[in-house]
């Protein structure tokens, strides 16, 4: 039921499109890879993406909106978040400084709370995976995050997460 506009990304998971939702409201929706979409450790590591993120609130954390996780072709549909990575950011504006990075660490310090809040762990946060909103910072991609309740894909002592931005007992295993 979604409108394609142009692709805004991509992923190992798959490829983001800017999208239009039936009401009319710009929507980022995430399609699957072909060849994953037939893989069973694949699409219970999806849905538990989707769960992870449907739980998860506060004001700096990318809304989970809609999902078909069971079609030939599963999608992910979340908030539409104006704005580039903090990665590109930073590349094309430089550090950022004073308020600006005090209102980064606060809309960060937010988006944790709110997901351990919902008991969710996200181990993968980057400044690729933080989008720079006109109103502040937003954590997307809970693509290998953690449910505190004990729901795991992965196995105790795989690394799991972008080695650069791991804490340390992270990349350790732990």
């Amino acid at each position: 039921p979604y409108h394609l506009f142009s692709r805004i990304g991509s992923g190992g998971m798959g490829v983001v499109y800017l999208a239009e939702d039936p009401a009319g409201h710009r929507v980022a929706l995430k399609l699957v890879r072909p060849e994953l979409a037939d893989d069973p450790a694949f699409r219970s590591r999806f849905r538990r993406e989707v769960q992870a993120g449907q739980r998860v609130g506060g004001i700096c954390t990318a809304k989970y909106l809609d999902a078909d996780l069971d079609s030939d072709h599963p999608y992910l549909v979340t908030e539409y978040v104006e704005g580039g990575n903090l990665a590109d950011y930073v590349n094309t504006n430089g550090p950022l400084i004073g308020d600006q990075l005090v209102g980064l660490a606060v809309g960060l310090a937010e988006a944790v709370v709110a997901m351990h809040a919902s008991g969710v762990t996200h181990r993968d946060l980057k400044p690729t995976n933080v989008l720079m909103a006109a109103s502040g910072p937003k954590v997307v991609d809970f693509g290998i995050s953690h449910a505190a309740d004990g729901t795991t894909v992965t196995q105790t002592g795989v690394v799991v997460g972008s080695p650069s931005w791991m804490a340390p007992e992270q990349a350790q295993g732990r």
